[in-house]
């Protein structure tokens, strides 16, 4: 008579050899990439409102449709010209080991945050990204090294994190985007505030909008990367001086 945890062993087994390597890659690709995207990931991202809150004191944002127009255009006009475009060219360059590259868009990142609160958010999120790194088997130790010395921004953390996926850049992109989104949904939902079917109705018309925006990032060219976004950078240093904050930014 077989042992019951032999014979589970020996299913999981049997299990593992029935699958074609690659999808084992394919599943475990996937898999890592729902990782990053997931808001359980212990990097903060729950924290910042990336000035939505200082646009509902305002006035600017009251209701879902507003909320919704608003998030829009911030993933059009400002994520997809910015974090995305820096993602996209960050990603192959930690694949080809090209720290050089990766200095000077880490760089890139930290000069064009036009406020302390979003220069404070992209180098926070970075240091955390970089822990949870440090604790996983990513990154091998010597990205994890050039990553340390940099001040690290989340953008070039992220694209360290999702190189190692062996998942296509498109994805990786898309995985940003979606992460980004659920993050800025759970801030409205919070702020406006809105309910959840409300936030589920956002989050789908943003998911139906990121496609455009990675295929928009992927196709800039180096000199129209750009983070001029005046009305966000004036509400965030607003922000700065709200009398009452739910939100780190």
């Amino acid at each position: 008579m077989h042992h019951p945890g032999a014979m589970q062993r020996n299913l999981r087994s049997g299990i593992r050899r029935r699958r074609t390597e690659p999808e084992v890659r394919s599943g475990t690709s996937l898999m890592q990439l729902m990782w990053l995207a997931s808001p359980a990931l212990p990097i903060g991202g729950f924290s910042y409102s990336e000035c939505l809150e200082s646009s509902v004191d305002k006035g600017h944002v009251a209701t879902e449709s507003e909320a919704s127009d608003w998030l829009l255009d911030q993933l059009h006009l400002s994520l997809a010209r910015s974090d995305l475009a820096v993602l996209a060219k960050a990603v192959p360059a930690w694949q080809r080991g090209d720290h050089d590259r990766i200095q000077e868009l880490n760089a890139w990142v930290l000069q064009t945050r036009e406020s302390s609160e979003l220069r404070a958010q992209a180098e926070q999120m970075g240091r955390s990204l970089l822990e949870w790194l440090r604790n996983h088997t990513t990154a091998r130790p010597e990205q994890i090294q050039v990553l340390a010395v940099l001040q690290p921004t989340y953008p070039v953390a992220f694209a360290l994190a999702a190189s190692a996926c062996q998942a296509t850049l498109h994805d990786c992109l898309l995985t940003y985007a979606f992460g980004w989104a659920e993050n800025m949904v759970q801030a409205a939902i919070k702020s406006v505030p809105l309910g959840q079917s409300a936030g589920q109705r956002i989050l789908s018309a943003l998911t139906a909008e990121i496609p455009a925006a990675v295929a928009h990032a992927l196709a800039m060219r180096e000199s129209e990367r750009q983070a001029f976004s005046p009305m966000l950078a004036i509400l965030s240093a607003q922000h700065e001086v709200q009398y009452s904050r739910l939100f780190r930014s």
